[in-house]
């Protein structure tokens, strides 16, 4: 199937929005979902088949038509598009169908979504700097759109300010990447670019161009403040597209530009990104854990996982630069894995969040509890996700974290000390960003869906529809399909690192489809449909031995509470009780204001936990910036003369330089 129809229908979807609620319904999200699966079968296509596809279109500048190609790199990211957009194709008539009668109508929600798969699509086709930034840009201003729907809130208008600033700071990198890269290839299409010879001082300063916009992008720490500002402000299938799909497509670029383009990796780039990458994961996962608002905290965990991937694409480039390119695919094939698999799991977390707002309007956690007698699908769904982030088999997180940790023992092959220990010590934060990232999760699934019912909305929660559903369901069992198949993802994905550094993985389906065996088998191997059949006993055991008697069935009745009443919702584990003790421990990395408030009598304790970064970096940015805009005031002096003085002194420093 041709690769120009995924972006094709996603232009279609957005004019069938212009016919109204009912061309929204009919054309708007149908045709949605055909590109999402035009684009699953062309990067399937591309995966199995690495003959790259190409297309020039006589469109852009005079001299430089639009080229397009789609190799296998591209295949990976057209396939996680197209699972996501295809779950949300499912998903959304049902979650939008209450806006239609709201201020904001929903046609502009499908316009700009179409336009935002459409700009997406386009940056994973594009083969040229100038394709490549025009996509960029629809992408970007197209989802400033969606994270404004709701203009009319003064929190939304702030996130999506903050969120475009932070965009065309970070497109302004890339595009000065571009121009170090086509000053030394003469032109502005890949090709050219992959041909020139570049001087390594040049290659580091494109290199730490793309690293500052993607990273930007990305949500990578410090630069990661506009993430969770904007993806809870946003609608929950935007959100899941801008979480699980955009952030990827940043990790797209980066890669594209990094391992292809640039060339000649240098292993001092992989400490850059490897430690930025392990900071950013566990800071990540910190500041999910003070969160309430459950769409922050899952923004949060977006910026964790990112950091996760970052991990991966740092050890390739450690391994890649020293030497060692078996070892440096692994790196990145962990990398692209955890890719694909936050996108699933991610995107599943948000429509599950969503599915909770549509029914109890409600997204701070402290006032749910007891969803999942009302919601046993959602919540069903939720688990599968909760599971999955927290890395635990058999769900498709625990085989690209385990990848990752495979690739960062084996720091004993490198010569430099420095970096024997900069793996160990990386690889020790991943471990704890795992522990702290299921404890978190632990907290989510309990405080919301488990226990009993804290407030009115809650109380009076009902399962949402049938598209809704299955909009989670695609997702969960892709989850678990990731999970218990590494060996066939794993060799698909394998091609990447072959077709950008022309190395694969000789080992990983040594033993066949069974074992995945990342390095050796006398190394490391798992075996996840083993793991699968291991469970499944387990609870087949535990269901006979239910059947047959041999345990006992417990009378259930209210517990003896000295003559207390029935205890209440006022009674259970709160989300901030629970993330006190990390709250004491790593308490220098949050701003914390607490303390008693009100007038005597009516106290009540208050809790705030902040970004420290907004007051390291963004605060004194702010100040320096309204500071340096008093001072030029003075240009602004409401007389002609003065306009004229200035214009003809611009001409003249303008003509002085020009000659």
């Amino acid at each position: 199937m041709p690769a120009i129809l995924a972006p094709i229908l996603a232009l279609l979807s957005a004019a069938g929005a212009l016919a109204g609620a009912r061309g929204l319904r009919l054309l708007g999200f149908p045709l949605f979902g055909l590109a999402g699966l035009a684009a699953i079968l062309s990067g399937l296509g591309h995966l199995l088949d690495p003959t790259p596809w190409s297309l020039v279109l006589p469109m852009g500048l005079p001299w430089l038509h639009w080229h397009l190609r789609l190799d296998t790199l591209g295949g990976v990211l057209f396939l996680l598009i197209g699972l996501v957009t295809l779950a949300v194709a499912l998903y959304g008539p049902g979650y939008v169908r209450e806006f239609e009668h709201g201020r904001s109508r929903p046609e502009a929600l499908a316009l700009f979504g179409g336009l935002f798969l459409a700009g997406m699509l386009l940056v994973v086709l594009a083969d040229d700097a100038f394709a490549f930034m025009v996509a960029w840009e629809l992408m970007s201003l197209s989802s400033y759109f969606l994270v404004t729907y709701r203009h009319d809130q003064a929190a939304n208008r702030r996130a999506g300010f903050l969120y475009l600033l932070m965009a065309h700071i970070g497109g302004l990198s890339i595009l000065l990447g571009f121009a170090v890269l086509a000053a030394f290839a003469g032109g502005f299409d890949f090709a050219a670019m992959r041909a020139a010879e570049v001087p390594l001082a040049w290659r580091t300063i494109a290199f730490s161009l793309a690293f500052l916009g993607f990273g930007m992008k990305a949500g990578l720490v410090p630069l990661h403040a506009w993430l969770p500002e904007a993806h809870p402000v946003a609608p929950s299938h935007v959100s899941a597209l801008m979480s699980g799909v955009m952030l990827k497509v940043a990790v797209y670029g980066f890669v594209r530009m990094t391992f292809d383009l640039v060339g000649g990796v240098h292993w001092g780039w992989g400490v850059a990104v490897l430690i930025t990458g392990s900071v950013s994961a566990l800071l990540g996962v910190l500041y999910a854990l003070m969160q309430h608002d459950l769409k922050r905290l899952l923004a949060y965990h977006s910026v964790e996982n990112i950091g996760i991937v970052f991990i991966g694409l740092g050890l390739a480039l450690v391994f890649f630069g020293t030497g060692h390119p078996v070892l440096g695919a692994l790196g990145l094939v962990a990398a692209l894995y955890h890719t694909l698999n936050h996108a699933l799991f991610k995107a599943l977390l948000f429509l599950g969040a969503g599915a909770v707002l549509h029914a109890t309007h409600e997204r701070d956690m402290e006032h749910m509890g007891g969803l999942l007698k009302a919601m046993p699908w959602t919540g069903g769904f939720f688990l599968v996700g909760c599971i999955a982030i927290a890395a635990l088999p058999p769900f498709n997180g625990f085989v690209s974290e385990w990848l990752t940790f495979q690739a960062a023992l084996q720091a004993w092959v490198l010569d430099s000390g420095v970096l024997r220990v900069l793996l160990p010590v990386s690889a020790a934060m991943l471990a704890l960003t795992g522990a702290l990232a299921a404890a978190c999760f632990v907290k989510v699934y309990g405080v919301a869906f488990l226990g009993l019912p804290r407030g009115r909305h809650v109380r009076k929660a009902r399962e949402v529809g049938l598209g809704m559903r299955l909009g989670q369901g695609l997702l969960a069992l892709a989850c678990l399909a990731f999970g218990i198949l590494p060996t066939v993802v794993a060799g698909l994905l394998a091609g990447v690192p072959r077709q950008l550094m022309g190395t694969g993985l000789p080992e990983a389906g040594a033993q066949g489809w069974l074992w995945l065996t990342p390095i050796s088998p006398a190394t490391a191997s798992y075996a996840a449909p083993l793991v699968v059949l291991g469970l499944a006993l387990a609870w087949a055991i535990a269901a006979l031995w239910l059947r047959r008697g041999e345990v006992r069935e417990v009378s259930r009745c209210e517990p003896w509470d000295c003559g207390f009443s029935r205890p209440g919702p006022g009674m259970q584990y709160t989300a901030t009780a629970f993330a006190q003790p990390i709250r004491r421990v790593f308490g220098m990395l949050f701003q914390i204001d607490e303390g008693m408030r009100g007038e005597q009598g009516r106290q009540r304790f208050h809790l705030q936990v902040g970004d420290r970064f907004w007051g390291w970096l963004y605060l004194p940015v702010e100040r320096l910036v309204n500071a340096a805009a008093r001072r030029v005031t003075f240009l602004q002096a409401g007389r002609l003369r003065a306009y004229l003085g200035w214009s003809l002194g611009t001409l003249l420093v303008l003509l002085w330089v020009a000659a």
